[in-house]
């Protein structure tokens, strides 16, 4: 029998969960207020093409996550115009320049 610490997530994952739900909201914000306009051109393309919308919605949190660690490693403003690139290339997801 495992302890019940075993089954729980660690403090890792737990963080990732709630970055990635926190993600998501934003995009649920932003399909809502339709600003931007491009968020919800890239779900309707997604689902178009054969994503639902969950994984439609996975994809856009993994490019707005890109987006805000480059803005965060370059001590830069968010990128309006690198975030609506990002999404126009879904399903691909940018790539981590390292």
């Amino acid at each position: 029998m495992q302890a019940p610490e075993d089954t729980a997530p660690n403090d890792e994952q737990a963080d990732a969960l709630f970055a990635h739900e926190r993600l998501l909201e934003a995009i649920e914000n932003q399909l809502a207020s339709n600003e931007p306009a491009f968020a919800q051109a890239t779900l309707n393309k997604l689902t178009l093409v054969g994503y639902s919308r969950e994984d439609s919605m996975d994809l856009m949190a993994e490019v707005l996550a890109h987006c805000i660690g480059v803005m965060l490693d370059q001590d830069a403003p968010f990128d309006m115009a690198a975030y609506e690139a990002g999404l126009r290339n879904l399903p691909q997801l940018p790539s981590v320049q390292g």
